[in-house]
């Protein structure tokens, strides 16, 4: 399927978050493979901090009156909150770690990863297809417009 043109930056920042997410999932016990893995997920999710913000503070705001009504709409933000929520939480725990001069475990980078990919996939295959079908065409170019400029392409006529 394809993805509503408003929702096209923001699916194409999840992109090398799969990839990255998908191969940290079976990060080795060597310390060269846990921080090299590391490095690559915590630069990611650092970088994604306005994304983030974008999908808390537009996509869940607009999809938000929906809520009440329709079921699925109120799991899935539910789910969202959850998600954003981990990830912060085990991404600034294992920072402190690393601060305190602690080794990250390769076990550690795996649940990270696993938590990323599962979260891009749940965004993916419920939450933008939940706001492709319930968002006014003025909503979803409101995510269009709150999007970050460089993931933007001249050809999508915007």
């Amino acid at each position: 399927m394809k993805r509503a043109h408003q929702l096209q930056p923001l699916s194409r920042e999840h992109h090398l978050g799969l990839n990255l997410s998908n191969h940290a999932k079976n990060c080795s016990d060597n310390p060269d493979d846990i921080l090299q893995h590391w490095q690559a997920l915590e630069i990611y999710l650092t970088t994604m901090t306005a994304h983030f913000a974008l999908e808390d503070n537009v996509l869940a705001k607009l999809l938000s009156p929906y809520e009440k009504d329709i079921p699925e709409i109120k799991a899935a933000l539910v789910t969202l909150n959850q998600h954003h929520r981990e990830l912060e939480t085990l991404l600034t725990l294992m920072q402190a770690a690393e601060r305190q001069g602690k080794p990250i475990q390769a076990e550690q980078v795996r649940k990270l990863a696993t938590l990323l990919y599962d979260h891009i996939r749940f965004k993916k295959r419920e939450l933008f297809p939940l706001a492709e079908k319930h968002l006014t065409e003025a909503q979803l170019n409101a995510i269009y417009d709150a999007s970050d400029d460089n993931v933007k392409r001249f050809s999508e006529g915007r």
